[in-house]
């Protein structure tokens, strides 16, 4: 049998997982063995990543048509959540009074349907947000019971994946023609988020804690290229300091 994918490997380990979770609450397993499953296959991608700076961020939402798809742009980028997660949030999940997201769960597409479950690498987590998007999330909260959906389609259904490939006509690649951004897709967003909070200053475990990720040597691993260039920045505020204590007498 050809070996499966990476992605295929870790959506249907997470549809197991769920699976194995009701039998853990109706109390026919004694625990999930699913969880924390070790030896998964990695990613390995040659696709050069595209971050996107907060002007493109900003044009994109506004190339957006519906409140909805502008502030879930805006959430993907700043928050740095999954697809799977961002629109298997509920109105719940958002304390308004901290700024605060609480990633309970993922909703991911399986054949066609969703599958809801644990987040990816089962770390649920809480993402703070920028002030800015508190005014959004409330008008799509508003009038919304706890356990609503805050991101939905016209009927109030969990919202599909926008397809990027050539040629589609979704509600996201007419979003990046209108913005004159080239080709990517929704999950680019949460790589553009993790740009974004690196150059902002942010630490490699904040960065961490943002995304989910199992441990701070995998956000090293997976934007290697991001961090590099933050020490670049280092390296020159550490020159600045040195300059300033006039280092250079020493040579003198």
């Amino acid at each position: 049998m050809k070996p499966r994918s990476a992605t295929v490997v870790y959506r249907a380990l997470g549809v197991l997982a769920g699976i194995l979770d009701t039998a853990v609450r109706d109390g026919r397993l004694p625990r999930n063995v699913a969880r924390g499953a070790q030896n998964l296959p990695q990613k390995i991608s040659d696709k050069p990543r595209r971050y996107l700076t907060h002007g493109e961020v900003v044009r994109l939402a506004e190339a957006a048509t519906t409140d909805t798809h502008r502030t879930l742009i805006l959430v993907l980028a700043y928050c740095g959540l999954r697809w799977s997660e961002a629109i298997g949030m509920h109105a719940r999940d958002i304390n308004f009074e901290r700024d605060r997201i609480q990633v309970n769960r993922g909703a991911v597409e399986v054949d066609g349907k969703i599958v809801v479950g644990a987040p990816k690498n089962w770390e649920r987590r809480i993402v703070p947000f920028p002030e800015f998007l508190e005014a959004p999330l409330k008008r799509l909260c508003g009038g919304k019971h706890d356990d609503d959906l805050v991101f939905t389609d016209p009927d109030g259904n969990y919202l599909r994946r926008a397809k990027t490939s050539v040629g589609t006509t979704s509600w996201f690649s007419n979003a990046l023609r209108a913005a004159h951004i080239e080709r990517l897709t929704p999950h680019d967003l949460r790589h553009t988020a993790a740009s974004l909070a690196i150059s902002s200053g942010a630490n490699v475990k904040a960065v961490q804690r943002m995304l989910g990720h199992k441990s701070a040597a995998m956000t090293l691993d997976t934007y290697a290229d991001l961090f590099d260039d933050d020490l670049a920045d280092v390296a020159a505020r550490m020159n600045d300091g040195g300059l300033s204590a006039d280092v250079e007498r020493l040579w003198r």
